[in-house]
């Protein structure tokens, strides 16, 4: 076997096994018998001449020789992928798939409406959304872009800030009619708090008053939830009083549904973030599509855009 027995089909097999570590993950990822990847794998350590992949019962890892080359194997990948847009966009709009993570509640509330647009913009672009509010490996999954909530510290993607996310305190208003209006933070303590069990410092709330002044005081209940819109519904349902985002409940607001509680006084807004994979920024529709959702986020109500 010789050097032009390495084909990008090769390529793509190896890339994503030394990017999951598992063969069979990456088989049902492409769709393929195991078996075929792993001829992938041999016949392309053949062509090389050196081990790629050092091979254990539970997991398969890189060599020095396999992560020097799967480095140079992504660039020439993302080359390839980007010569094909090129070609492409002298023809005619840009086609492939993009694969997005996206915060669960965000993305059954907004983030999916954006992408209906943007695709009737671009109709030769697929998209895979995937909505989850853990913080995945986005090259170990195999994700183009995530749009996330709060801060982040993966300093290893592109982070736009896309913008800000205001923050209130809400509740029903049969709750509030049975157990009164709380009129300072500090009449908090006796209500019923709907908590996010996934969010770090849940237990608490600071407030800023009209004033100025901070307040700190504690949220405590009988329900917590890890999911944005299981929270909407027990706050819809008359479940208690919570902190949740302007997005998360607008129309439920609107409708008259869900009251704001201590209206003068203001929690922290929340970033929303856009995470790029690096060798997934300079692709022509992942760029199209983080600038569409740069431009049309920050009309929701409840998210202001970034100051310059």
């Amino acid at each position: 076997m010789d050097r032009s027995d390495v084909t990008l089909e090769r390529m793509r097999s190896f890339i994503r096994v030394a990017e999951r570590g598992s063969l069979s993950a990456v088989a049902r990822e492409l769709r393929v018998g195991q078996s075929t990847i792993t001829r992938h794998l041999r016949e392309l350590e053949e062509a090389v001449g050196v081990p790629l992949l050092s091979r254990t019962t539970r997991r398969v890892t890189l060599t020095d020789e396999g992560g020097r080359y799967y480095a140079d194997c992504v660039q020439i990948l993302r080359l390839v992928e980007q010569a094909g847009d090129e070609a492409r966009g002298t023809r005619g709009a840009p086609v492939g798939t993009i694969r997005i993570s996206c915060t669960a509640a965000f993305g059954v509330l907004h983030a999916s409406r954006l992408i209906f647009a943007f695709q009737d913009r671009y109709p030769e672009i697929g998209v895979d959304l995937n909505l989850t509010d853990e913080r995945v490996d986005l090259v170990r999954e195999g994700v183009d872009i995530a749009l996330r909530l709060g801060p982040l510290s993966d300093s290893s993607m592109k982070l736009r800030v896309l913008g800000q996310c205001r923050r209130l305190l809400v509740a029903a208003p049969d709750y509030l009619a049975v157990r009164g209006r709380p009129t300072v933070p500090q009449d908090l303590s006796g209500h019923e708090g709907i908590r996010m069990s996934n969010v770090a410092g849940s237990d608490t709330l600071t407030l800023q008053g009209p004033d100025g002044a901070r307040h700190v005081v504690p949220l405590s209940g009988r329900f917590r939830v890890d999911h944005g819109l299981a929270a909407r519904e027990a706050l819809a349902a008359g479940r208690g009083i919570g902190p949740t985002h302007q997005w998360l409940v607008g129309d439920l607001l609107a409708a008259g549904r869900l009251e704001a509680v201590l209206p003068d006084y203001t929690l922290p807004f929340v970033p929303l973030s856009l995470l790029i994979v690096p060798e997934r920024a300079g692709i022509a529709r992942v760029r199209l599509l983080v600038d569409f959702l740069a431009e049309q986020i920050g009309g929701i109500p409840g998210i202001e855009r970034p100051r310059p």
